[in-house]
């Protein structure tokens, strides 16, 4: 990177319709970051990830280990040419899963599943806070080997840190707009698990404002401490440490 935000590229990768980056695109944008979101189960592009300074994968209806996706070799080997070329990934839900498996860890339907506004138990508080998060997960993963854990639940890992990039099992991306989406988009999901739409989309709406500020601080601490990129100055232009 030169040190000016028109010259800042993030790749948002998104796998279905109903799954938009909300809060993520939102941050970005306020960085002055050049942002594509990439389709992929539609694009057909070959992406290089050199091209980025930053590459986000969102979460999915589908599992990280079905390799019968037609779209999912395509993003194993984007995961793998970033992480050879040192762009920092950051992994939500799905993307995090994928990314721990591209790193050596292994991805399966968990024992527990979990769907809602719920806490993790955070090992490093400055990068992520307790909660509540909001997820919908019903697979889960091993750590890779060399990464680093962050946070868990009775589920299974929340949170790694591998390199630059860092790996989440919730949605710090959530939106009561996304959030109704969702529950209009995936009822059946719900029912299966006994969660009441009406009554998630009510506590969503009540803590709207405070899952924002959770999730900006981490995508704040994420982007300076992990990927070791840092603001210059009061407007937000960042740079590349020396030693991230």
């Amino acid at each position: 990177m030169n040190g000016t935000n028109s010259d800042f590229r993030a790749l948002i990768i998104q796998h279905e319709e109903p799954t938009p980056p909300g809060v993520l695109a939102e941050w970005l944008t306020d960085l002055g970051a050049r942002i594509d979101i990439f389709r992929i189960d539609i694009d057909e592009r070959q992406i290089k990830p050199r091209d980025y300074d930053l590459i986000a994968s969102l979460g999915s209806q589908y599992a990280a280990f079905d390799d019968s996706l037609p779209w999912i070799d395509r993003e194993k080997e984007l995961f793998v040419e970033a992480t050879e070329a040192d762009v920092p990934i950051l992994g939500l839900c799905f993307g995090g899963q994928l990314l721990a498996r591209i790193l050596g860890g292994e991805c399966f339907r968990g024992e527990l599943s979990e769907v809602g506004w719920l806490p993790v138990r955070s090992l490093d508080l400055e990068l992520v806070a307790e909660g509540p998060w909001f997820q919908w997960h019903f697979d889960t993963f091993t750590l890779p080997k060399e990464a680093k854990l962050v946070a868990d639940s009775p589920a299974g890992p929340q949170v790694f840190v591998a390199g630059r990039s860092l790996g989440l099992q919730f949605h710090p991306e959530v939106t009561p707009e996304i959030m109704d989406y969702w529950v209009k988009a995936y009822p059946h999901e719900l029912a299966a698990v006994g969660v009441d739409p009406d009554e998630l989309m009510a506590e969503t709406h009540r803590i709207a404002a405070n899952s924002r500020q959770i999730a900006l601080q981490l995508f704040e601490r994420f982007i300076e401490d992990v990927a070791g990129l840092r603001p210059l100055a009061t407007d937000s232009i960042l740079v590349k440490d020396e030693a991230p």
